[in-house]
């Protein structure tokens, strides 16, 4: 499932980044890795996102968020 589909305030496990070689490299010196377990905050209405990990919280475009792949917390 991509990221922008996920439920706000669930947690989900990073099984996948697509994107844009400089946006990936990017994400992963924030510590947005395969494995990583993030969670939803909020959604706004123009499609940004408002994502945890690691224990911090990052704003996310609809189009990084469509580029990221999720499992459920128990689907490693």
């Amino acid at each position: 499932m991509r990221l922008s589909g996920a439920k706000i305030g669930r947690k989900y496990i990073v099984t996948d980044v697509r994107l844009p070689e400089e946006l990936t490299r990017r994400l992963e010196v924030l510590g947005l890795t395969r494995g990583v377990g993030v969670s939803v905050m909020e959604m706004k209405k123009r499609g940004a996102m408002v994502i945890k990990f690691r224990n911090t919280r990052f704003a996310i475009g609809r189009q990084a968020a469509d580029g990221i792949f999720v499992g459920g917390q128990n689907e490693r």
